[in-house]
């Protein structure tokens, strides 16, 4: 069996989701994670947009007008209009981000990667602030208090996919971030074992 129920149940440091299982496919299911050195993807991952908790919807409104300028995109056309009710999410509730041009609106169209987090690095600002958790953890995910493998990394269709570190040890950090030291320390254990 994959899944695997936790020592302890782990909340997330801002209010969801809470952990309380795993499905070992994250420590064997691997990917390309040098995401801004790769030439082949273009940014395939940011095809379909993403869930962005709502009190992150309130900090990215919040931005500075250099932020938004950066967008290039009127604020009202950032999200869905469709809120989602998901208690896994910190207040409890998701938007999901518009994709213009066939990518997230958020990605950059001159360039490379995340606008979210490209302007929070320029900027000095810690980019899980404004960055949606879903999107920082890919191709981790959460469902229903289970931590696992984005469906993209498990069925083989994540282009970038096969080779590298576990989805596990590419997310390693951010999970320690959201979840402390005690959802890693007993991952690092599984990862052993």
């Amino acid at each position: 069996m994959s899944i695997v129920r936790l020592a302890a149940a782990h909340p997330c440091k801002m209010g969801g989701p809470v952990l309380s299982a795993v499905d070992r496919r994250i420590f064997t299911t691997r990917y390309y994670r040098d995401c801004m050195g790769c030439n082949f993807c273009r940014d395939a991952c940011c095809q379909h947009g993403v869930d962005v908790d709502m009190g992150n919807v309130a900090r990215l409104r919040a931005a500075p007008q250099r932020f938004k300028d950066l967008v290039g995109v009127p604020e009202d056309s950032w999200f869905t209009g469709d809120v989602v009710q998901d208690g896994e999410f910190p207040t409890g509730a998701h938007v999901r981000t518009q994709v213009r041009d066939g990518a997230c609106v958020f990605r950059n169209p001159s360039g490379r990667g995340c606008l979210i987090h490209g302007f929070s690095l320029s900027e000095g600002l810690d980019y899980h602030l404004l960055k949606p958790m879903v999107s920082v953890l890919f191709p981790l995910t959460f469902e229903h208090g289970v931590l696992v493998a984005s469906t993209e990394a498990l069925d083989g269709t994540l282009v970038c996919g096969g080779q590298g570190p576990s989805c596990y040890d590419g997310a390693r950090d951010e999970l320690r971030y959201y979840f402390g030291d005690a959802l890693t320390d007993e991952l690092d254990r599984l990862a052993d074992g």
